[in-house]
């Protein structure tokens, strides 16, 4: 074996068959380094060419162990003496100069007493099989990354490129790693996904824009990013990388580069020199390759739904003749509710209308013979076609050549189109119908030498005016305007030159010589400088507007002069009351004149009752029933209180709002207060009437106080006198006492006016004042009176007095009729009935007795003035016509019938809805404990001495 074969033996760790003769001393080998060692491993001497490479290249006077010239981590192939190293490949890492490392690979050898070790540099042979390693690595982590990729669902795309990024950065240590792709919308490049170590800096984000800064590279492969501006001619792609080291490795397919993997914080030579460019340049097409194509292929499904979705709601879809068949988009097949994607052209043409039918079969026998493009409107054809026709629009061409021939096109819907162009034909054709035969010129003026020359009237000015355009000169014109209006018409054009537009009015003549009063609008059209070009104007005929307006004038003249001298009081106003108008007699009323009255309240002269009562009832005002009439009182400062008689009458708008109310209105004043005085007498009348009765509730508690007294007056002169029995008397004087005040009290109410204003109050109150005062004077005289209780409460609006004076007017009436009925006779056992009842609306008081009722044919005539049935001298007459007043007044209605037993009256009195008080009130009762049947008797007689 030759020397080179031993030396290659010793490489692939063979042990050399036979030792060389080396030369005594060492000399200059040829290759390697080469140690002489004494028989404990000491180097006593180095030789070859690499001793210059070792950082220490000789030995000391004393020999030192080999194990101090290699570096630590080689110790342990070392260890022992050298006779334990014959035979045995070694690996001795030594250090170099600077922080380089000497890779060696020997064996030792005897010589002399001593050893020889041969050392040769295997650091390419390291540096190959590293690569190949890592070459290794990096295709099996490629094939990884493409499997998982192509294999996991789109929904999880992101997540999984998010993982690959960080299982690259993780194996080679790269702080910031990002995959840019080429975004095609914003012509640029974009963060698809990025990593970055914990520790390290932020340089990129998810979806961050690049702009076109990678397009500077080459695109050949990895470009390196250096630190120093001066030697990279690339600042922007410096600036991307946050002015650090790092390098960008291209992805190329049939688009060009369409990806970068960018590698940040990490310079390549240095931190991994193992890997070529192809290799990452391989590492970086399995990350973007299948990416793209799954992108791609998102984006393709995308537009494919896109395009279905457009297709369906344009109601489009494309069509193919393939055979006798016509292939179809399922949008179509939709849309024609075919049975089959794939019908014949026969039954494709039967859902066209009779009417296309024939001219599309010729249109694609064409197509199909001489190549002709097909472009035809067509509808569909449906049993109501004539409704609501379905248009659509048919285009189609022959592509190809020979057997690669086709016929394709689209069917559009454009019956929207057709539709509105249908409707706006007609329209269009009405309206030039309109405007042919309605008092209205269309016309056009064209500039010329600084005057406005005809040069159009539409076709309704022969109708109108009974003239064509040739009798439309300038001059012909302006001798047809109406003398009086010739220097405004005049104006009128110098005002349309001047201000570019203009509307004016002046009478011009016809053919048959009759003047027409024309509204002239007209506008001036201008060219890019600013130049007149032509005029655009309308002629309104208003001449029956403008006598109708005449007359209108003449007519509010007449109006204004009837409603001044009008001696109602005549008003206008908003429906918050604030005056617009009012005439003179309103203004001398409220002592003012009527320039002063806009502006003034109409509510400020009335109590908050009254006007919210007169707000509601204008708001019940509508405009099917506008009127509405009302007895209204106003507290004028100064005077008295003054009653009007109003009557409103709403004015709304299109939308059924109030917008204004006009009222008239006449003093009530004196009427009201001849009523107040007629109800006061008749008040005074029944309090005449009823003093016998009063005089007996009066002396009933007299003689009650009488008796006591004297049993007082005779227990004191017997000298028996107790403290108790005193107390005791003087308690039921006291009581007694009381009750004839309140009798006298009562009849001081009732006989002094009513209020001005009626007030709520509870209709019991009444009832029971009228038994106050009639009680007694019933019983007295024999008449049973029943009051029957009931379970409610309920509160009316008027007058608590005037109510009473009813009741004791019916129950006057029906006793004076019982006395004469039980004269006749004397077994007759008299009564009246008083009770209440309600409904959700309403209450109402009967009085009944049984006195055998009213003769039929006088009840028509019971309520009327002066009547009665007593003899001369007994009655007025006015009772009942005076309690018909009163109870109307209230709102309410009085009424009689007759029963099994007599006469019933019946008073119906409304309910106040009043919001505090619930409707459902049932907690107490309609008449208080005072209001019960049978009469309150003192038995004095019982007393003991």
């Amino acid at each position: 074996m030759n020397s080179g074969e031993k030396l290659f033996a010793r490489l692939l760790n063979r042990a050399p068959t036979a030792a060389i003769d080396l030369p005594d001393p060492l000399g200059s080998p040829p290759f390697g380094l080469h140690l002489h060692l004494d028989a404990n491993g000491g180097v006593l001497q180095m030789a070859g060419p690499l001793r210059h490479l070792l950082a220490q290249q000789s030995p000391h006077d004393q020999p030192l162990p080999l194990h101090r010239y290699v570096q630590p981590h080689s110790t342990l192939a070392i260890e022992g003496r050298p006779v334990e190293w014959l035979g045995q490949s070694l690996d001795l890492d030594f250090p170099g100069h600077g922080d380089q490392t000497l890779h060696l690979r020997g064996w030792v050898q005897p010589l002399g007493t001593g050893w020889l070790m041969q050392l040769m540099d295997i650091a390419d042979l390291l540096l190959e099989r590293q690569q190949s390693r890592s070459r290794d690595t990096c295709q099996a982590l490629a094939a990884q990354i493409s499997e998982q990729l192509r294999a996991c669902s789109l929904t999880r795309l992101p997540v999984i490129v998010g993982e690959q990024l960080q299982a690259i950065a993780q194996r080679w240590h790269i702080p910031c790693l990002a995959l840019t792709l080429l975004d095609e919308q914003a012509q640029g490049w974009q963060i698809h996904r990025q990593f970055r170590a914990h520790d390290a800096p932020t340089l990129w984000h998810d979806g961050q824009q690049l702009g076109t800064t990678l397009d500077s590279l080459n695109g050949t492969g990895p470009q390196h990013v250096s630190t120093h501006h001066g030697l990279d001619p690339h600042s922007r792609v410096q600036a991307m990388f946050g002015n650090v080291e790092g390098f960008a490795v291209p992805y190329s397919d049939d688009r060009g580069v369409v990806a970068w993997l960018l590698c940040g914080f990490y310079p390549v030579d240095a931190s991994e020199s193992n890997l070529s460019d192809r290799d990452w340049m391989g590492l970086c097409s399995a990350l973007a390759g299948p990416l793209l194509a799954r992108l791609r292929e998102l984006q393709h499904h995308q537009q494919l739904e896109r395009m279905e979705s457009l297709q369906t709601l344009l109601g489009t879809g494309w069509w193919e003749i393939v055979g006798d068949d016509v292939h179809l988009a399922p949008s179509l097949v939709i849309a024609l509710q075919l049975d089959a994607p794939r019908p014949s052209l026969d039954q494709w043409l039967e859902q066209i209308h009779p009417a296309d039918r024939e001219e599309l079969r010729s249109r694609l026998h064409a197509l199909q013979q001489q190549s002709e493009a097909l472009t035809l409107c067509v509808r569909l054809y449906s049993p109501d076609a004539w409704k609501n026709p379905l248009w659509y629009r048919l285009q189609g061409l022959a592509i190809g050549s020979g057997e690669n021939r086709r016929l394709v096109g689209f069917m559009l819907d454009i019956s929207d189109i057709k539709n509105q162009q249908q409707i706006a034909d007609a329209a269009h054709a009405r309206l030039d119908n309109l405007i042919a035969s309605s008092p209205a010129v269309i016309y056009v003026q064209r500039y010329a030498e600084g005057a406005l020359q005809p040069a159009f009237f539409s076709a309704s000015l022969q109708p109108l005016l009974g003239w064509n355009l040739a009798d439309c000169t300038a001059t012909a014109l302006v001798e047809r305007v109406h003398p009086e209006d010739r220097e405004l018409y005049f104006e009128r054009t110098r005002h349309l030159l001047r201000e570019g537009s203009v509307r004016a009015r002046y009478r011009l003549r016809d053919s048959r010589g009759d003047y027409h009063w024309l509204l002239d609008e007209a506008k001036l059209l201008r060219d890019d400088l600013g130049l007149p070009v032509e005029a655009v104007g309308l002629w309104l005929d208003v001449t029956e507007a403008t006598l109708v307006a005449e007359q209108v004038r003449q007519s509010e003249e007449r109006y204004r002069i009837l409603v001044e001298d009008s001696p109602a009081m005549i008003c206008r106003y908003c429906p918050d009351l604030t005056l617009t108008f009012g005439n003179r007699p309103l203004a001398m009323y409220l002592e003012c004149t009527p320039d002063e009255l806009p502006g003034v309240n109409l509510g400020s002269w009335m109590s908050d009752e009254q006007r919210d009562a007169f707000v509601q009832r204008l708001n019940l005002l509508t405009p099917e029933q506008p009127v509405s009439t009302a007895e209204i009182s106003l507290q004028l400062p100064g005077r008295e209180h003054a009653w009007w008689v109003w009557s409103d009458r709403g004015v709304f708008d299109e939308r059924g709002q109030l917008i204004e109310v006009q009222a008239v209105g006449r003093d009530n004043t004196e009427v009201r207060r001849s009523q107040q005085q007629l109800t006061q007498s008749a008040k005074m009348a029944t309090l005449g009437e009823m003093a016998t009765g009063l005089a007996h509730e009066i002396n009933q508690p007299l003689n009650v106080m009488r008796m006591a007294i004297v049993n007082v007056l005779k227990r004191l002169s017997n000298g028996d006198v107790q403290i108790d029995y005193l107390q005791d008397k003087l308690n039921r004087i006291d009581a007694q006492v009381q009750r004839a005040a309140r009798v006298v009290d009562h009849m001081r109410v009732f006989g002094r006016r009513s209020e001005i204003e009626q007030q709520p109050f509870n209709p019991a109150d009444a009832i029971e004042g009228t038994l106050s005062l009639l009680n007694e004077g019933m019983r007295g005289k024999g008449v049973d009176l029943r009051i029957s209780e009931t379970g409610f409460t309920v509160q009316v609006r008027g007058y608590v007095d005037q109510l009473e004076q009813v009741l004791i007017n019916l129950m006057v009436n029906a006793r004076d009729a019982l006395l004469s009925k039980r004269e006749a006779d004397s077994t007759f056992r008299p009564w009246i009935s008083v009770y209440a009842e309600r409904d959700k609306h309403s209450v109402r008081l009967w009085v009944e007795d049984n006195g055998g009722g009213i003769d039929p044919r006088l009840l028509e005539r019971i309520f009327e003035p002066f009547f009665t049935t007593k003899p001369v001298g007994v009655g007025t007459g006015l009772g009942l016509s005076v309690s018909y007043g009163i109870v109307e007044n209230m709102g309410g209605r009085l009424s009689v019938s007759n029963s099994v037993d007599g006469a019933r009256f019946c008073i119906e009195l409304p309910i106040v809805l009043d919001d505090e008080m619930p409707d459902d009130s049932v907690a107490r009762e309609l008449a208080p404990a005072g209001l019960r049947s049978g009469p309150e008797i003192d038995n004095a007689n019982a007393e003991k001495s």
